[in-house]
């Protein structure tokens, strides 16, 4: 269940900070978007970024009381980003699956531990469009003998990313949905009425995709 005073939270840390951006934005599918959310930029805005973290880590504790989960991990980049602070607030251990296996040094696909048989993982990303590079992550934890108790995004875009994971017997969870933070944004008149409709029938759109 998703919590109006959590979603508004994060609403306005997304756009305080510019990871929300309104406009015209080219999707890695091609796919042209009516905006655009890169929570690297909450880097440049540590009110934010604690604000965040905050909400996420209050997410996460409500999964693991009734999930268990050993560690987290997330996928390169922008997840990684935000792993460290939320694992060390939950204190438990992380790590990061990398998109190519590391060829010098400690070599492998897996940074900042290991996984071992059984784990249990909660896996972590910043936003789920359809899902494809979760998938990847997922099933690279899993080939190593680790089990995915769940997986966390901040945002979910509302595309076809949580039916794909409900589908393939993974329990997803967001701490909002881009039509909740819209929304929320559109009450508060921290956008226009236009761009919140924009938004709203590009996801009416796509959903089902």
């Amino acid at each position: 269940m998703t919590v109006p005073g959590r979603v508004s939270d994060l609403a306005h840390a997304l756009v305080r900070s510019g990871a929300l951006k309104f406009g015209s934005f080219k999707l890695k599918s091609g796919i042209m978007s009516p905006y655009y959310i890169d929570l690297s930029w909450l880097l440049s805005s540590p009110e934010s970024l604690e604000q965040v973290v905050d909400i996420t880590v209050e997410k996460a504790k409500e999964i693991v009381s009734s999930v268990k989960a050993d560690k987290l991990a997330s996928i390169e980049l922008k997840g990684a980003l935000l792993l460290p602070s939320i694992a060390s607030r939950l204190n438990v251990p992380c790590l990061v699956v990398r998109k190519e296996s590391k060829l010098y040094g400690l070599t492998g696909m897996i940074a900042g531990g290991v996984v071992n048989r059984g784990d249990r993982i909660l896996f972590f990303d910043d936003v789920i469009t359809d899902a494809g590079s979760k998938i990847d992550g997922i099933k690279r934890i899993e080939s190593l003998g680790g089990k995915i108790s769940a997986v966390l995004v901040v945002v979910d875009r509302e595309q076809s990313g949580r039916r794909k994971l409900e589908e393939m017997g993974y329990e997803m969870y967001s701490v909002g949905t881009i039509s909740e933070i819209v929304k929320s944004l559109r009450g508060s008149r921290d956008i226009s009425e236009e761009q919140a409709r924009s938004v709203l029938s590009y996801v009416k759109e796509y959903s089902s995709a």
